[in-house]
């Protein structure tokens, strides 16, 4: 039984024959499904809570963005017992992108029906918070929070969540410790640790970045100026990374991050969250523990 978590119940338009597409696949196979239409804000999350409350295997279908995708990684009661996989739906779809299923639902329905699942890698804080593509804190946040306010889509709303912040948003200090002990002070533009290659509808923040291979990236911005960190971020929005000067980029499978002021927002697929400053908050990939639907997969 495939268990479908749609982000909406008002399904019209182009949502509507998207759906039409996925119902029409699983019908085809022989597949058995149900649908799950979410309600309200953290909807996804309860729904999967209660479909893993069990010892049983489950397999869950995220139909949405990387907002929905996340929500359902976070409900998962037991990670062990659970299959994962997406249907691009939603207005950034950086994950699905990371691992190369296009804004095709049922080109996406056909993975999960005809293919078997492949272990991959995810982001847990300690705070217990899972993310599957990234997660981070400073002005990444701080656009995030923009663009919430915003009725655009796709890369616009990510461009105009920027111009309302770069000139507004203050630097915040912390210490980064690396997994072998070493610690280095910044004042962080942004602190961002990638397990996908892309966040803000196609900003490759990590390039290199393989959801199975082990290995998380952390990407430390230093703030420098208003104008500077413009120019940063013009050259990272157009994958300008190897030309941005002040960036720390390691590779590891656990960091930790002491924020020196009183809270930090957090950001994780887009969505937020807030946190108490002045404990450490570590983010350690959990390798190779989630079953997911990839596309390379035979």
């Amino acid at each position: 039984m495939y268990h479908i978590i749609i982000n909406s119940n008002r399904i019209k338009g182009r949502a509507a024959r998207q759906l039409d597409e996925v119902k029409n696949v699983f019908d085809r196979a022989g597949k058995s499904y149900c649908l799950h239409f979410t309600r309200y804000a953290g909807h996804a999350r309860d729904i999967a809570a209660k479909l893993t409350q069990t010892n049983e295997k489950v397999t869950l279908i995220a139909m949405g963005g990387d907002g929905t995708l996340h929500e359902v990684l976070n409900g998962i009661r037991d990670i062990s017992l659970c299959e994962l996989g997406i249907i691009p739906a939603g207005s950034g779809n950086d994950f699905a992108a990371a691992i190369g299923i296009p804004k095709d639902a049922r080109y996406a329905a056909q993975i999960i029906a005809f293919k078997a699942p492949s272990a991959i890698d995810y982001i847990e804080l300690s705070s217990g918070l899972r993310s599957i593509n990234a997660i981070g804190c400073g002005m990444d946040a701080e656009i995030i929070r923009n663009v919430m306010k915003s009725d655009k889509l796709g890369k616009s709303k990510y461009i105009l969540g920027f111009f309302k912040s770069v000139f507004t948003y203050k630097a915040k200090p912390f210490t980064l410790i690396c997994e072998d002990g070493s610690a280095r002070e910044y004042n962080g533009l942004i602190a961002c640790a990638g397990n996908g290659k892309q966040i803000g509808a196609g900003i490759k923040l990590f390039p290199s970045a393989e959801v199975d291979d082990g290995v998380m990236e952390v990407m430390i911005v230093e703030y420098k100026s208003p104008l500077k960190s413009f120019m940063t971020f013009a050259k990272l929005f157009f994958g300008k990374l190897e030309k941005v000067r002040g960036v720390t980029k390691i590779r590891c499978r656990k960091a930790t991050l002491v924020p020196h002021t009183e809270k930090i927002i957090v950001q994780a697929e887009g969505e937020l969250y807030e946190t108490q400053g002045g404990y450490p908050l570590t983010a350690e990939l959990i390798c190779g523990k989630l079953s997911f639907y990839l596309p390379h997969n035979d």
